[in-house]
């Protein structure tokens, strides 16, 4: 790991990685070109903090953190002056189970600490039992509840929401 760094992302890396997410969807895209439109807006205006793992000047990995709510749906209590919502886990799949995603996960708690946040939470769909024990894992064991999400093309997803203190 000798080349890679893990940083908060600039506008320019955010358009990169949302061109290689939406060119990789093929066909199924039109999610994803509303969603680069959204993030790109949020960073502009301080919404989000996005967090790219880069070996050898590619970006591999990825994660956001939200802190506020108007960009996170069900955002009753996922988001505080205290609370960060995290999303948009990433990592291309040639670079998965290789530790680059641990370390940037590191990088954004500790980044997140030191910003003054307590709390950090996140969704994961009930079927995704990989992603759960990958979670918990991590320390997300605090429950806070079930609810349903709504993508831009009308599909709707069971989402369970859990916190982990910093």
């Amino acid at each position: 790991m000798d080349n890679y760094i893990c940083k908060i992302a600039s506008i320019k890396e955010m358009q990169e990685k949302w061109d290689y997410e939406i060119k990789r969807k093929g066909q199924d895209k039109s999610n994803w070109i509303k969603w680069k439109k959204e993030n790109l807006d949020n960073f502009e205006k301080g919404c989000i903090i996005p967090y790219y793992g880069i070996l050898n000047g590619k970006i591999i990995c990825e994660a956001t953190a939200h802190l506020e709510a108007k960009t996170v749906q069900n955002s009753d209590n996922l988001i505080s002056d205290k609370c960060v919502y995290l999303s948009a886990f990433r990592t291309n799949k040639e670079y998965q189970r290789k530790g680059y995603f641990s370390k940037l996960f590191h990088f954004m708690l500790d980044d997140l600490k030191k910003k003054g946040y307590e709390y950090v939470t996140l969704g994961v769909e009930p079927l995704e039992e990989r992603n759960k024990e990958i979670y918990k894992h991590y320390g997300f064991i605090d429950y806070i509840k079930n609810d349903k999400e709504i993508y831009p093309d009308g599909t709707i997803i069971e989402v369970e929401y859990y916190r982990k203190k910093l």
